[in-house]
Formats: C-alpha cells, structure tokens, sequence
C-alpha cells in the first residue's frame, strides 16, 4: 500500500524534471564525445590498415621466398643439363655408328634447349623479386609512417580521456542513478526520440510558441496543455517531449 501511495505521488511534472535532468546529463557525455572528436574512429581505421599492410607485406614476403626457391631449382636444372651434355659429348667419342651419334646430338640439343629455357625463367623470376623487394621497401615505409600516425593519434586520445575519465564516469553514475526513477516504458521511448533526434535531444521546451527541436509552431491550446504539465505532450511534427520553459528552468 505504502509503495502505491509514492507511485501516486510522482506527478508529470516530476517525470518531466527528471527526464529533463537526464537529458542534461546524457548531453555532458555528448559534448566529452565530441571533444574526443574523430579520434577514436581514425584509431580504429589505422588499426585496421596497419593489420591490411602487415598482411599484404607477410604475402610479398611469401611470393619472394617461392621465386627465391624456383630461382634456386632452375640453377640446379641448369647445372645438371651441363653435366648430361658433358657426359654426352664423351660419349660422342665412341660411338659405333650414325644412330647412337643422333641420339646423343638430340639429347645435348634436348639439353641445350632447357638450359635456355631455364635462364629465361632465372631471368623472370629474378625481376619479379626485384620488384617484390621494391613493393615490400614501399610498404614497410608506409607501415612505418601509418605506425607513427596511430600512436600519435591514441596518445591524444589516451590524453583526452585521461582528462575526461573522472568527469565522464561520474557522469554515467549519474544517469543509471536518474533512469533508475524513470518508470521503463517512459525511459525506453525517450531514449528511442534520443536515438533519432539529429542533437541527441528528447526533451525540449516552447520557444516563441515553437517546438524548440524541430522550430514547428505549436497551436494555443496544446501550448496551455504543456504550460499545465498534466500530461506528457509530444511534438506532432518530430516526435519529441515538450517541456514548458519555466518547469525546465526550475529543473536546471
């Protein structure tokens, strides 16, 4: 019974006042956001970039070792084709008649024709890691560059916060200690108006007999029905609450 007795006592313009309040204090928050400014998405952004680079560099770095190896493997054909054509020409010495000596002339052509063509490939390879060394020279100098932004950029941001933490987590004590009064259904739809209000404002009040979010003229009557803070009243044109200017300043 008594609980019901202090539920009745909460009055609209009390709910009013206290939205009002935690407005105030989400908008303290806000402006601790704006004053951090870009920085924490920009961090973001070279965390994601710097991990894009290491990555693009680790498979340079890969491709280079493979035409290193290949490189390798062609000398090695080279070298073997040069050791059957040595043996070969011995055995042109003694051969017994016109078919062993053709066989032998194809097999040291044969030879001679993949000792070409694997010089053609050392050729090949040997440019493509001429020029992956030059990639991996240009990536490491931009990851060297983009490394020096990101702990500029988080030692701003490391330095605003430190100067903000205090405030801010006072704050946020605040508000879950405010929403704490708001009754839920009333706390879930002013923080959806919040969500969709371009300056993060819910609540506001009648400026010139305007709406003070959205500047749209009230009419007379729902002006009197704000003035009279009997029941919570929202802008036909954008949806938020209307606070009459005397109750907001008597919340500030």
């Amino acid at each position: 019974m008594a609980k019901k007795q202090v539920e009745k006592e909460i009055t609209v313009e009390d709910k009013l006042r206290t939205l009002y309040l935690l407005q105030s204090k989400l908008s303290e928050v806000d402006k601790i956001k704006i004053l951090r400014g870009e920085l924490p998405l920009e961090v973001s952004d070279l965390d994601d970039e710097i991990a894009g680079l290491n990555t693009r560099i680790g498979k340079y770095e890969s491709d280079l070792k493979e035409f290193e190896t290949a490189i390798s493997q062609q000398k090695q054909k080279i070298q073997e084709s040069n050791l059957k054509i040595e043996k070969y020409k011995e055995q042109l010495d003694n051969v017994r008649n016109n078919r062993e000596y053709d066989h032998l002339s194809k097999e040291i052509e044969f030879e001679t024709l993949e000792i070409e063509l694997s010089e053609k490939r050392i050729k090949e390879f040997t440019q493509n890691v001429k020029n992956l060394k030059e990639q991996i020279e240009k990536s490491q100098e931009f990851l060297k560059e983009r490394s020096a932004d990101l702990t500029q950029k988080k030692d701003e941001l490391d330095e605003i916060i430190a100067e903000t933490k205090q405030q801010e987590e006072q704050l946020r004590d605040e508000i879950k200690t405010i929403e704490g009064e708001v009754e839920p259904r009333l706390l879930i739809a002013f923080r959806r108006i919040r969500k969709s209000a371009r300056n993060g404002l819910a609540i506001v009040s009648i400026e010139r007999g305007a709406c003070g979010g959205c500047f749209n003229k009230i009419p007379p009557q729902k002006q009197m029905d704000i003035k009279l803070g009997k029941k919570i009243i929202v802008c036909e044109y954008c949806g938020r609450i209307m606070i009459d200017p005397e109750l907001m300043m008597a919340a500030e």
